[in-house]
């Protein structure tokens, strides 16, 4: 029996109609052994391209080309700079002892408020569908999650599975993504699957980001 970690994060847009979550699983016995891979990951980055350690990673910023994540004018300029740099990312996942990533979206044409309903009915599914797969390994999980925990509806629907049965322990914990590196390979992995099953017509050199770099990970499921 294990205990394993999910790092959390969502993405898309009301505007494209998807709902994605994307995760990044550990097993908490090799947690240290992961974190010092990943860690270790960005320290060469800032050696190879002067992004410090500790900058956050944001990817609909850093892909798109926005903030100044290296101390190098020049290279800050290049978005194929870049995209280099977020498919060495996601290739790092591969020596990170135990890890896996994971993905869900679904797809509707609700705007405003419904649009908001429906984000929180695919995170209800996402965790009944980790639930289940934890109970079918014997195994049990935690989810940590972007944010400071002052939206009570993930806490809720934590509450809501049975106690007996249940396999997702406590409620959701929350981490700022921007001193929690885990975190920020959730967001990602979720922008990674968002644009792999969007398939915008702009990002097109993302599309087979998830497939061919993440080749031990199943496809983003629809929920």
């Amino acid at each position: 029996m294990a205990t394993r970690i999910f790092y959390l994060d969502d993405s898309g847009t009301v505007d494209t109609g998807f709902i994605v979550y994307g995760w990044l699983e550990i097993d908490i016995v090799y947690w240290s052994r992961a974190l010092r891979c990943w860690l270790d990951f960005r320290k060469k980055l800032y050696r190879d391209t002067g992004i410090p350690a500790d900058f956050e990673i944001h990817s609909t910023k850093f892909i798109n080309g926005r903030d100044r994540p290296s101390t190098d004018a020049g290279w800050n300029r290049s978005k194929e700079n870049r995209r280099v740099v977020a498919q060495q990312a996601l290739a790092q996942l591969a020596y990170m002892p135990s890890a896996r990533a994971g993905a869900v979206y679904r797809c509707t044409d609700k705007k405003g408020a419904a649009y908001g309903e429906e984000r929180a009915a695919v995170y209800t599914a996402t965790l009944h569908y980790l639930d289940r797969q934890l109970a079918g390994a014997g195994d049990h999980g935690i989810i940590v999650m972007d944010g400071d925990g002052s939206d009570l509806s993930y806490q809720r629907e934590h509450r809501k599975l049975k106690l007996a049965t249940r396999h997702i322990v406590e409620d959701p914990w929350f981490a700022a993504s921007d001193t929690n590196q885990p975190v920020q390979v959730a967001d990602l992995l979720a922008y990674t699957a968002y644009q792999a099953t969007l398939k915008h017509a702009g990002k097109k050199f993302m599309w087979d980001w998830w497939v061919r770099h993440l080749p031990a990970a199943d496809v983003p499921l629809h929920l």
